[in-house]
């Protein structure tokens, strides 16, 4: 208990600090005052492989690279706040990998590779996992999530968690994308008074901000594509199932899934492998078993767009004139590398799978999320009922600029075996994925679909909340299907993504055609963390 309120008192007193934004820093100098140019670090936008070089011909060694993330960590993320919370065990893990290294062993290619994490999945060691909530505040777990073991069986270095929209953005309709009570606002590298969108906000800030090598988001709808999108990033949501959700803090079973966030379509596809496998004891993903494979780099084609047929999702463009623009070369870089494009894709039940798809986010959110606190027993809280208290108690902390309808809403709600959640969960698939992506796809014979990502960055208002100008992650994101988000240029100077999506399992070609354009375009550049526009 003692445990418990140390971190909870630490939390509380540190949260008003986070919440003051920009008005108590002032970007670009030291604490000392001194002028400090972000945009200048020795790893800034270095690759996996890059890295690997440096360590195999002993240049650096993880402990340095390490070490070297940290001192960038220190002198950028006041601004950013990115990281949640720094993994105190960081540069031993990295120190053991280096005398691994030395011996002869290479466990793969992560190996003593910097990597954060979203601060929703467990790790069985000194950091907490709270998914941004002071609710959750001395949540130490007995054991990592499926998938931090895999990353730490594969020699990656745990630098630390990264800070979220709370609760994967799933607590009020008026939020605003990447705050939360324990970590404060994140904000966007390219410009700080604009939204790093949510919900693996501090995943995305950190790594376009070059504070790691790669990182882990997690997604239900949107929330690994658009932090994805407007940080100039590549991400990956995969297939439901081919990554593990045990361990992670839920929303709902039916879409959550993590998923690769990196300035690469080759880093992106390394770490995809490196944690893809069934786990018979995750929660079944109403998905038929696709093949998985543990190196998907093997399917990047700098030539890969040549004899695709891709089609456009004709109804998710066309929100601004400007992203239009950049989408129209996008397609007719594309042609120029031999694709053909199918100009119209519709889905004819477009407009019928939201409704049922938010029903079963809010059943599934408030039975998942008991689960996960009834299986931690460290965990301050034990139900969302509890955790609607709190944040009542705390509201001075915790609701000081939305509330938490969306939990309420929730908690209203009955168990899994309700008709009415029964019947959403069997029409939200059915509209997204049979009669959705593999219907049009089928009916056009494509390889994917594509869609613009996102629209540029819109200013952080935690009065008003988030205000996106448009988006293309729902039919994916509900049907489980993978999408791929690729940088695609800038709009004023803010990133915009284009989204590649298919059928189920279909991973290696998604990949194959992104790299392809990756390589074409190369939109890709590290952020210039302008204080504003203009």
């Amino acid at each position: 208990m003692k445990r418990r309120t140390f971190f909870k008192t630490t939390a509380l007193s540190g949260s008003a600090l986070a919440v003051t934004g920009l008005a108590a820093c002032n970007p670009g100098s030291n604490e000392q005052g001194n002028k400090i140019d972000f945009t200048s670090f020795g790893l800034n936008e270095v690759t996996i492989d890059e890295l690997q070089k440096k360590m195999e011909a002993g240049e650096l060694s993880s402990v340095e690279i390490c070490q070297k993330y940290l001192n960038r960590i220190k002198e950028v993320d006041p601004i950013l706040k990115s990281v949640i919370e720094l993994n105190p065990d960081a540069l031993e893990i990295a120190g053991k990998l280096d005398e691994e290294r030395n011996e002869g062993k290479i466990r793969g290619p992560l190996h003593g590779i910097p990597i954060m994490i979203k601060d929703n999945i467990d790790t069985g060691d000194k950091m907490q996992t709270t998914a941004g909530s002071l609710a959750l505040v001395g949540n130490v777990v007995e054991k990592d999530a499926f998938i931090v073991n895999k990353l730490r069986e594969a020699g990656a270095v745990l630098l630390g968690k990264t800070n979220l929209s709370e609760y994967a953005n799933f607590r009020s309709t008026n939020s605003s994308s990447g705050w939360s009570g324990r970590g404060g606002q994140v904000r966007n590298p390219f410009c700080l008074d604009r939204s790093p969108c949510g919900s693996s906000s501090g995943t995305g800030a950190a790594v376009s901000g070059n504070l790691c090598t790669i990182g882990i988001g997690t997604e239900t709808n949107g929330s690994i594509v658009c932090p994805s999108g407007v940080n100039g990033l590549v991400g990956i949501k995969p297939t439901l199932g081919m990554w593990s959700r045990r361990g992670i803090i839920p929303i709902a079973h039916s879409q959550d899934t993590a998923g690769p966030m990196a300035r690469t379509v080759k880093d992106a596809a390394i770490l995809l492998g490196s944690l893809a496998e069934f786990d018979a004891g995750d929660t079944k993903t109403n998905l038929g078993a696709g093949e998985i494979f543990t190196d998907y780099t093997s399917f990047l084609d700098a030539k890969g767009l040549a004899g695709m047929r891709i089609g456009i999702a004709s109804e998710m463009i066309g929100f601004n004139s400007k992203v239009d623009a950049l989408f129209k070369k996008a397609v007719e870089a594309m042609k120029e590398n031999g694709a053909e494009i199918i100009e119209e894709v519709k889905f004819k039940n477009r407009r019928k799978w939201g409704g049922p798809s938010y029903q079963v986010l809010l059943y599934e959110f408030k039975a998942d999320l008991n689960k996960y606190l009834q299986e931690h027993p460290n965990a301050p809280v034990r139900s969302m009922k509890e955790i609607i208290e709190f944040n009542k108690n705390n509201a001075d902390m915790e609701m000081p600029w939305f509330d938490q309808e969306i939990f309420e809403q929730a908690q209203e709600k009955g168990d899994l075996s309700t008709e009415e959640y029964l019947t959403a969960l069997k029409e939200s698939k059915q509209f997204a994925g049979k009669e959705g992506i593999d219907a049009a796809m089928e009916e056009h014979n494509l390889d994917a679909v594509i869609a613009q990502t996102n629209g540029p960055a819109w200013t952080i208002d935690w009065v008003n909340g988030d205000h996106f100008s448009g988006g293309s992650s729902s039919p994916a994101a509900i049907s489980g299907y993978p999408n791929v988000t690729v940088p695609m240029g800038f709009v004023h100077g803010l990133p915009v993504g284009i989204s590649f999506f298919g059928k189920a399992w279909s991973e290696p070609k998604l990949l194959k055609i992104a790299y392809a354009f990756e390589q074409a375009s190369k939109h890709r550049k590290a952020p210039g963390f302008l204080k504003t526009l203009g």
